[in-house]
């Protein structure tokens, strides 16, 4: 007889997907360094690729990663990093084996999420749960591609943390990113799971599956369900994702900071450029208009003290734009209220 697990699992996995990248052999010649490959003539690299590896379009897979169906009529949720290739052409591979060209519907400016769509009715779908619920030790499941090749992995753990922020540079041509709010798990997250769901015993999506930390045993990372929630409807209403810009480069305070720049607080966040952005208040943004100012010390969101478990971005993650951010701001040893209208992130 099926334990309660087994119905869980039998629940979710056939609306996982696995997503395969794909690249033409003209493109992934152009990105090959010369050094590195054998040369035609005029200096174009030629690649050595089996036949086999490629399809009757000439296209070659590269990568690959997870995602899931939210809406029977093809909508899928998946991690921006998974298809960040503007290059690439992107397949769904549905539980039943069927394969569908995806075009992507949308990506988050922020959090690490992306909406995919395929041409396809009537899809088995995932109940989305309440992220905001979950506490610490709860059971989850993780499942998803693993490593590419072992397709619908599940892992079982627990929620070992909550609100982690961590750095990542899930593409090395691109800076490092922020990454806030997250869920820590102890459930196996291997490369290839990215974009799959994190589940509740009661077969609830809570979270997409987005990071692992290298070198740690049992140390991953997902992305808030409620963030990928917020983005499918701005996408229903808009058309696209709309996340609110404030446009500010600021460091946090803490006590060492204090120290060292012989700042008046020990706490806040002082408004100043971070290498390689040396601007601080970016013109035209809703901080510019509001006049804000370099070496600015921000104490309070809406009322609320910043400290460094509760910074300026993890407000921008509970509001939308045209929302008004109240800020208490020490300039110099002037106290004063600045009101900031946000704007739409391009």
């Amino acid at each position: 007889m099926p334990s309660p697990l087994n119905k869980t699992i039998t629940k979710v996995m056939p609306a996982v997907v696995s997503v395969i990248i794909s690249k033409s052999l003209e493109e992934l010649e152009k990105e090959l360094p010369a050094e590195m490959s054998p040369v035609m003539p005029f200096g174009v690299p030629k690649m050595d690729i089996p036949e086999e590896n490629i399809d009757a379009h000439g296209m070659v897979q590269v990568g690959g990663g997870s995602g899931f169906v939210v809406s029977s009529n093809g909508i899928i949720l998946t991690n921006k990093h998974v298809i960040a290739e503007s290059n690439a052409s992107y397949t769904v591979l549905t539980d039943d084996g069927k394969r569908y060209p995806a075009s992507v519907l949308a990506r988050d400016p922020i959090d690490d999420v992306a909406i995919l769509k395929i041409d396809a009715e009537d899809l088995p779908v995932v109940t989305l749960g309440d992220s905001s619920k979950i506490e610490l030790g709860d059971d989850v499941l993780a499942i998803g591609n693993a490593l590419g090749l072992f397709k619908n992995t599940v892992s079982r753990g627990i929620i070992s943390g909550l609100s982690r922020s961590i750095a990542a540079k899930p593409d090395p041509k691109e800076p490092v990113q922020e990454l806030r709010g997250l869920i820590q798990t102890d459930a196996a997250i291997n490369p290839g799971n990215s974009g799959g769901p994190l589940i509740n015993l009661d077969g609830e999506v809570i979270g997409i599956n987005a990071a692992i930390v290298f070198g740690a045993q049992n140390v991953g990372f997902a992305i808030p369900i409620n963030a990928a929630k917020r983005d499918i409807a701005d996408v229903k209403k808009f058309g696209r994702v709309r996340r609110p810009l404030l446009g500010l480069r600021y460091v946090n305070i803490d006590e060492m900071l204090q120290q060292k720049l012989n700042l008046p607080t020990n706490y806040g966040a002082l408004v100043a450029g971070k290498p390689p952005h040396t601007t601080a208040v970016i013109p035209n943004t809703p901080a510019s208009v509001a006049g804000l100012k370099e070496k600015d010390i921000i104490l309070e969101c809406n009322g609320v003290k910043l400290s460094m478990s509760k910074t300026i971005q993890d407000f921008l993650e509970d509001l939308n734009v045209g929302d008004i951010l109240a800020l208490k701001v020490l300039r110099g040893d002037k106290m004063m209220s600045i009101n900031v209208t946000l704007a739409e992130r391009a």
